[in-house]
């Protein structure tokens, strides 16, 4: 199982992923050296978004797709 997220940081900008373990990873975001640099920096991070995959392929198409959305686009997902 793969999830597809989005992270909104500090500074209220967006972030997207993908996992096999949400908490971890969250948690990874906020606390850890393995977290993605770009979080790195905008911590804390909290998880305002996800969505279960049965695959990796199909969780990174998912993600793809998500990332090309503006950011209107997204925020207007995440109220839906």
């Amino acid at each position: 199982m793969y999830y597809l997220y989005i992270l909104k940081c500090a500074d209220g900008t967006l972030y997207t992923g993908i996992t096999t373990d949400l908490d971890r990873r969250v948690l990874e975001h906020n606390t850890s050296p393995r977290a993605a640099k770009y979080t790195r920096a905008r911590r804390p991070v909290e998880l305002v978004f996800s969505k279960k995959y049965r695959n990796r392929s199909t969780a990174s198409k998912a993600e793809a797709k998500l990332k090309h959305l503006t950011r209107e686009e997204k925020l207007q997902m995440l109220v839906v």
